[in-house]
């Protein structure tokens, strides 16, 4: 089987159009009807780690959360045997945010997310034998769907809102929607494990379980825009503006409207669009949509207790680390630096792993407490 290569993936399909790759890989080692069992069973799951949904309404959290029992009387954890009847019922159980509850699929999401330079999330979707969970609808991020079990027939149409933004949702074009989903679809296929199928943001689908039951995973990439560029340049203009006493200045007394003052207020909102840098408050704000790698506090502790000059660090990944002049800024916080300590922080930023030495004990010593450096091959 042929595949793309990024460049043509990129050129062809990304915000484009749908691409289905069959036998992509068999998932085995990333998601499976076990790990279903043991997330909705045995770990202890609260709502919104879970949605159920039929015949495309959302069921009530109460009708299958309860207490847990001595030590655990937390209301809203879920309810094994009142799922098990709901899904025996024909509902469709959507295990959500799977990028913080699930190793291998947090592993997945948090390396795509660094490829597509776009924050990723991961839902899993389960529906019994010839049933399905929701309606025509489309989602405002793009998807990957990977289908880990059973087979799925998906329909696909073409956008009636394309590209629609996070505040755009389906529901805003409801009756549009069901009308385009009586057209011939652009795409009608049934998915089977291994299969991939990318499905940019705006396109219609609803998909139904066939013979056995479905499992399949979304990564919901949540794609920054054009648009939230331009929010980010507002916001630093207008920042920039809080600065010109001119422009704190109140209107004439009386003024029924802005008058002549709008003149003067465009011409310095296109000054400031033109000076300012919206780059520190696009990096704030992209470092905002995700986590960084996790941090288990033993091992951090042990490693900082054991650390010698030989000991291999490295910059803890998915910081999102970006250093500002003398401050070095993380999901995990920030850090200032003195100047001589700088070559060393822009050594760490590379990735790979470095002895501790090479950086200076002191200074590797402060990023591990500061959870930004962690030991080589935690």
């Amino acid at each position: 089987m042929t595949r793309l290569t990024r460049e043509e993936f990129a050129r062809d399909h990304w915000s484009r159009a749908p691409l289905l790759t069959r036998a992509a890989d068999d998932f085995g080692d990333l998601f499976s009807a076990d790990a279903v069992d043991e997330l909705i069973a045995r770990r202890g799951l609260r709502t919104p780690f879970l949605r159920v949904a039929k015949d495309g309404a959302t069921l009530p959290e109460a009708s299958f959360t309860s207490p847990a029992g001595v030590g655990a009387s937390i209301g809203d954890q879920l309810d094994d045997t009142a799922l098990w009847r709901s899904f025996a019922d024909g509902a469709t159980l959507v295990l959500q945010a799977l990028h913080r509850t699930w190793e291998p699929v947090a592993d997945l999401a948090a390396r795509l997310g660094t490829e597509l330079g776009h924050p990723v999330q991961a839902n899993a979707y389960i529906t019994p034998p010839q049933n399905r969970g929701f309606d025509d609808h489309y989602d405002v991020h793009d998807v990957f769907v990977l289908q880990i079990a059973g087979t799925k027939r998906w329909m696909i149409h073409e956008p009636v809102h394309p590209d629609p933004l996070r505040d755009q949702p389906w529901t805003d074009h409801r009756a549009a929607v069901a009308q385009a989903a009586k057209d011939d679809p652009y795409l009608d296929t049934v998915l089977e494990p291994g299969d991939v199928l990318y499905l940019p943001r705006g396109w219609l689908h609803a998909a139904q379980a066939q013979g056995a039951v479905s499992i399949h995973l979304t990564l919901g990439v949540h794609t920054w825009t054009r648009h939230a560029l331009a929010e980010q340049l507002a916001q630093s203009a207008l920042a920039l503006l809080r600065e010109d006493p001119e422009m704190r200045a109140s209107l004439p007394l009386g003024a029924e409207g802005p008058g002549a003052d709008l003149d003067l207020v465009r011409r310095r909102l296109v000054a400031a669009l033109t000076e300012t840098d919206p780059a520190p408050l696009f990096h704030r704000a992209r470092r905002a949509q995700a986590r960084p790698a996790p941090l288990g506090p033993l091992a951090q502790l042990a490693a900082l207790k054991g650390l010698t000059p030989d000991t291999q660090v490295r910059l803890r990944e998915a910081l999102e680390a970006r250093l500002d002049g003398r401050r070095l800024r993380t999901r995990a916080g920030w850090l200032d630096f003195p100047e001589d300590e700088l070559p060393a922080v822009t050594v760490l930023l590379d990735g790979r792993p470095h002895a501790a030495y090479e950086l200076g004990l002191g200074l590797a010593e402060r990023l591990l407490r500061a959870g930004v450096a962690v030991p080589d091959g935690s």
